[in-house]
């Protein structure tokens, strides 16, 4: 199992590639960001120097969008990276949410998002594509190379993703929810006639290091409300008697609005209605051997990335456990295992 660190983009920047260096010092291979251009700093420039600053660990957003940034940019900017640091970038996708909705737009349809992901992965994959009429190609990107992933919670959009990520990004930890999901996904690979296998699953979820509970929670419960936005559609799209499980859609029944002002914060005011069982159902708390314990049950799904959120006021100390517990462990495992 890889490992990946998710940021928020607050300044200081310089505080964000701090961060991103501490990850890649205890072990991570991946650090995420945010990617709401209005509510926190541009991450792609910041992206810049935390590879300037580091040897191996690879960035990213989780997740960008094909509505608020042109889709060509997009692709240049990763070849860009790419070719000054080495291939060491990924893109997460989605239909958009803060970033579209803090503007009062909406997420893209699916369709849109399929034709983004086409055309930005063949530009940054150094290949040419027709787009708006006209073939592109970036006469001085030679050997990039660029990797996909989408992020969904819906049948469709899982659908979607079976048929063209080369990941998966699932951000909730809940078990009996990423087996449905997974499973569903690696389908939908199967009936598109692609080799599930070569599909990479994420789980992304808040991890706190801890033994106070009810602190823990608190620290985290804002992750329930931010999925809530994404449930909210789903049962707005499909109902809530549909194919998606029950203890994804239930809890929103006391959802009450949501500000993009508080998105992704401790303490956020609009995730009041988030239940307990549902914060610990949703993120990774506790001690280490209780990360380690849930972490080899999403493993045995085939989850091959856990992305551990950062928004709380235990990040060092969450990052250092992990670096010398948790992740030696989940390696050595699966090296005792080949």
């Amino acid at each position: 199992m890889e490992f990946g660190a998710v940021l928020q983009c607050n300044p200081p920047a310089q505080r964000t590639v701090a961060l991103a260096k501490k990850a890649e010092e205890h072990g991570f291979d991946y650090v995420w960001t945010f990617d709401s251009h209005l509510l926190w700093q541009e991450p792609y420039v910041i992206y810049s120097q935390i590879l300037a600053e580091t040897r191996s660990i690879k960035v990213g957003p989780m997740v960008t969008n094909p509505a608020t940034r042109d889709w060509t940019v997009t692709a240049s900017t990763y070849a860009t990276l790419n070719q000054m640091y080495g291939n060491r970038t990924v893109c997460g996708i989605g239909r958009g949410d803060s970033a579209v909705r803090v503007t009062n737009g909406a997420p893209t349809t699916l369709k849109t998002l399929r034709q983004a992901i086409h055309v930005i992965r063949e530009l940054a994959n150094s290949r040419p594509v027709e787009y708006n009429g006209a073939t592109l190609q970036f006469p001085w990107s030679k050997g990039s190379e660029l990797e996909i992933w989408v992020a969904a919670y819906g049948p469709l959009a899982l659908k979607l993703t079976g048929e063209v990520g080369d990941g998966f990004i699932l951000q909730l930890a809940d078990v009996d929810i990423a087996e449905w999901m997974i499973r569903t996904v690696r389908q939908a690979a199967v009936n598109a006639g692609r080799d599930p296998d070569s599909i990479s699953f994420c789980v992304a979820a808040p991890m706190y290091i801890g033994t106070d509970r009810e602190h823990m929670r608190n620290q985290c419960r804002w992750f329930g409300g931010m999925v809530g936005n994404h449930v909210a559609d789903i049962v707005s799209k499909y109902g809530s008697d549909s194919s998606v499980p029950q203890a994804l859609t239930d809890y929103i029944a006391g959802r009450q609005g949501y500000d993009y002002n508080e998105h992704g914060r401790a303490g956020n005011t609009h995730a009041d209605f988030v239940p307990d069982e549902i914060v610990d159902r949703f993120c990774i708390l506790g001690t280490a051997e209780e990360h380690m314990e849930k972490l080899e049950k999403l493993k045995a799904l085939g989850v091959t990335q856990f992305a551990g959120y950062l928004q709380h006021d235990n990040k060092e100390e969450t990052l250092r456990v992990y670096g010398e517990t948790v992740i030696p462990a989940l390696r050595d495992h699966v090296a005792a295992k080949a």
